[in-house]
Formats: C-alpha cells, structure tokens, sequence
C-alpha cells in the first residue's frame, strides 16, 4: 500500500462533516467491537463523509492498536472511486480513553488525511473528534455533526 500523495481543497481545510447516519454506524462498530479498537475508513467528496465503512483491525495489541487490513483498504479505495468518493481518512475508535491520537496514532497518519477517534465504551461514543496531521503534528480539525 502506498501513500497517497497530499491534497488540498478549501473543503478539506474547513473540516469534517460526519452525517448522523454516520454517526449511528460508528457508535454501532465501536460498541460492537468493545473492549477492542475498531477502525475503518471515511468515503466521501469536499470533506463530507458520504459514508463511514469497517474495516478488519489487523493488529497484535487490538485493544490499544489499530492496523487497517490491507485488502480492506484496497476493496473500499475500488468501491469508492466507483461510487465517485475518495477517502478522506481514516476513523478508529479508543475504548475506555479520550479521542487523542496517541504517538502510534501520529507515527501512522497521512498527510492531508482527516482522523476521526471515538472514545467509546461498552455503551456508548463519549466523545468523538476529528484530527490532521501538518508538520508531524496533529491538530485537530472542525467537526460538523450533521442531525
């Protein structure tokens, strides 16, 4: 899997818009997957995600470590430009911790990506927010909740 190259638009730049459908199908996928991260990719145009899609959690330590599988990540990136979407980054969920990304969080990212970090627990998203990384660092990036 290769690195995307970097793209910029003045809706990207703006934020993220997460639908509540959207929302719904997140809250679903972490309470589901709970006490472990679950993680998919956000498919969409102009920084609204269209649609939030899971993918399997390849990694060793699940409960603290995201790994996207890559035919996950292939099969999506296909049906998406299918569909006229791009991703627009990547959503994984922290159980029983803030929506911070972590330092594996920030070793991982792609430039131009947005991530969307749901803190979950058994129940229920208790806070969910959206980040960017520029410079090697992670700022965090409007969010727009759509009802």
């Amino acid at each position: 899997m290769t690195k995307p190259s970097p793209k910029t638009n003045a809706a990207a730049a703006a934020g993220l818009t997460l639908p509540a459908g959207e929302q719904a199908r997140l809250a679903r996928y972490g309470r589901a997957r709970w006490p472990y991260e679950a993680c998919g990719l956000l498919l969409g145009r102009g920084g609204r995600v269209e649609r939030l899609v899971l993918c399997r959690n390849i990694a060793e330590r699940r409960r603290d470590r995201y790994l996207l599988h890559p035919r996950d990540f292939l099969r999506w990136d296909r049906l998406g430009h299918r569909l006229g979407l791009e991703i627009l980054g990547v959503w994984h969920t922290h159980p029983e911790g803030g929506a911070v990304p972590s330092e594996t969080d920030r070793a991982q990212a792609w430039r131009g990506w947005s991530y969307l970090i749901a803190a979950v627990d058994r129940d229920t998203v208790t806070e969910l927010r959206s980040w960017r990384l520029s410079a090697d660092q992670f700022s965090e990036e409007a969010l727009c909740l759509n009802p």
